[in-house]
């Protein structure tokens, strides 16, 4: 039974025949490229509606279950450690891996936890299920970037990718409204509970993983097509050498553990999320603590997500179009507006200055998106594409490290600071971004001229 299951997540071995013919070829692409990307968009979208569901309802959770906001954290930095070191050890599996199977079978893991979860009384049993559930989550990203290594160009890949990463702010922002129209509706149907959050976010989850199963593909050669590099005519950036061998792990440790860029970028990554996660865990509290309506929090939260997407998109564009494909001027841009916008959303956040809360929480989610997006775009070019999911994996344990930070992190600086100390953490974690995106620029600028 183990054997059979085990098999079913294998690659699928190259197809019988080979398509020849060149408009056949042109066709196919096309034809698998546009259902990849559509896809792995909702996809995304999903396995964010059954991850951040709790985020916006966070405190009707907190006073239903009785937890404290101690607790709260311990929960929320268990989860994102579990979800960081998931996506390192996903992203190893995901190389290696069916990524038609992969992709479903971690949301259809995350969906049925959604069921049940709201129902559980226990701050033990919720840790553990919330935990499980990041887990299965961690396995949503890299069969993905695997997606855009095997079917899309260096030459292409920012903009496809960036435009790609706006579905987890959709995802995002489908959790808030579904948790404001149900906190709304309850005053009036007493049937509603705050559990259907969770109950129709694992609905979804398990519809659009059959969706998934129906629609996706492993690589190009398993459906007769040639490689992406010889269908567009462009080499990769960074290409196994014949001397590496076939041993995964030689891949592993020359092109992502000993890679110092990647070392770095994934560092900045940290900063990133540590901004991201404080954002998302703290500030349906945050607002609750400056007096704002409970029902009106969730629909606040979700002007975030949504400009955030805009803000990912945006970002692309200037790499490729302003930027020649640099990531890094637009990193650095980014980082400091978004230290401006933390800043202003701790000043002016409250009842009577909703303009300037939307306008701040919006501001926040606009310049996060632009690093978290690109950082991954840029390391994706730092590894063959036989390792990209690793290495990309590798930058989301990092990632989830500043998501760890935000969690028990902001709470303690919470309790001995206050608000004010945990938006100056966030300021700072901005500063050391644009710090270390910095140190990049020179092997950056190396690597510019030699694509010339």
């Amino acid at each position: 039974m183990l054997t059979k299951f085990l098999d079913w997540f294998k690659p699928l071995p190259p197809a019988a025949e080979k398509i020849t013919d060149p408009a056949e070829i042109d066709k196919q692409y096309k034809r698998w490229r546009w259902k990849l990307f559509i896809s792995a968009y909702i996809g995304y979208a999903m396995y964010y509606v059954t991850r951040q569901n709790l985020n916006p309802i966070a405190h009707v959770f907190k006073a239903e279950t009785g937890i404290t906001n101690e607790q709260f954290g311990l929960m929320v930095s268990i989860s994102l450690i579990a979800y960081g070191v998931g996506k390192f050890i996903s992203g190893m599996l995901a190389d290696k891996s069916n990524i038609r199977v992969f992709l479903a079978f971690g949301l259809m893991a995350s969906s049925v936890i959604n069921l049940f979860f709201g129902y559980l009384t226990s701050f033990y049993l919720l840790v553990i299920f919330w935990t499980l559930n990041q887990a299965f989550q961690s396995m949503g990203f890299p069969p993905i970037a695997r997606i855009f290594a095997y079917w899309f160009s260096p030459k292409e890949r920012a903009s496809k990718w960036t435009l790609w990463a706006s579905a987890h702010t959709v995802g995002i922002s489908i959790a808030a409204i579904l948790a404001g129209l149900i906190l709304k509706y309850m005053d009036i149907f007493p049937w509603i509970q705050w559990q259907f959050v969770f109950v129709l976010s694992g609905i979804l989850g398990i519809l659009t993983s059959f969706f998934i199963l129906a629609n996706v593909t492993d690589t190009p050669e398993s459906v007769g097509l040639p490689p992406v590099e010889e269908y567009m005519k462009v080499e990769q950036l960074v290409v196994k050498e014949k001397s590496d061998g076939d041993s995964y792990m030689t891949l592993l440790r020359k092109y992502v553990l000993t890679n110092k860029y990647i070392w770095i970028l994934s560092v900045a990554f940290l900063c990133v999320y540590f901004v991201r996660y404080v954002t998302l865990s703290w500030a349906a509290i945050f607002l609750e603590s400056r007096q704002l309506a409970k029902a009106s929090i969730p629909l606040i939260f979700t002007i975030n997500p949504l400009v955030g997407a805009l803000g990912g998109i945006t970002a692309g564009f200037l790499t490729d179009k302003v930027f020649r494909g640099r990531c890094s001027p637009a990193n650095i841009i980014y980082f400091v507006l978004l230290a401006l916008s933390a800043y202003g959303f701790y000043v002016f956040a409250g009842p009577d200055k909703v303009f300037l809360t939307c306008f701040f929480i919006g501001a926040i989610g606009f310049f996060v998106d632009g690093p978290q997006n690109l950082l991954n775009v840029q390391i994706s070019f730092l590894t063959p594409k036989e390792s990209v999911a690793a290495a990309c994996g590798f930058c989301g344990l990092f990632a989830y490290i500043g998501g760890f930070m935000a969690g028990s992190g902001a709470s303690f600086i919470l309790n001995h600071w206050g608000w004010a100390g945990v938006f100056n953490s966030c300021i700072v974690a901005s500063i050391i971004g644009v710090l270390l995106v910095l140190s990049v620029v020179p092997k950056e600028n190396r690597d510019a001229k030699t694509k010339k």
